[in-house]
């Protein structure tokens, strides 16, 4: 078993160094990035490529999101985020274009709304200095 997870590590931190370029040589592209207030954003993962390539691309953003609905865990886009920082100001506002948003934000804590088919989720994290974090939205209902 210890072997299998070093093996899965490894397989996933190899993909993790690929550069960002060897997406596009590989016939796909990642989403355009996008800035609001100054903070850097990209929105997509629609299709196994694209979706691919951003969590290839994950490791350059200090905040990323997944968004799915219903049993079957099935992949949400057009999800309405907004993101507060500590003070209650709004930093981002944004619709996503896919199940996956990668954000770049400074360390700190920030509150997160994300509202998909008429219901609003909520969460509080905290953007770390180094690495990243990953937050999940599931809506029971699609």
């Amino acid at each position: 078993m210890k072997s299998t997870s070093r093996l899965s590590a490894g397989a996933i931190l190899l993909g993790l160094a690929l550069p960002a370029w060897a997406s596009t040589a590989m016939g796909y592209a990642l989403p355009q990035t996008k800035t609001e207030n100054g903070v850097t954003y990209m929105s997509g993962g629609v299709g196994k490529p694209e979706a691919k390539a951003m969590e290839e691309e994950a490791r350059h953003y200090p905040l990323s999101m997944v968004f799915s609905a219903a049993k079957d865990h099935e992949f949400l886009a057009a999800v309405q985020v907004t993101i507060k920082n500590r003070a209650g100001k709004e930093v981002l506002s944004t619709v996503s274009d896919g199940p996956i948003l990668l954000v770049k934000l400074p360390a700190g804590k920030y509150t997160i709304a994300a509202e998909a088919h008429g219901k609003t989720l909520h969460r509080t994290v905290q953007v770390p200095a180094t690495g990243e974090r990953q937050v999940s939205f599931h809506w029971a209902q699609a």
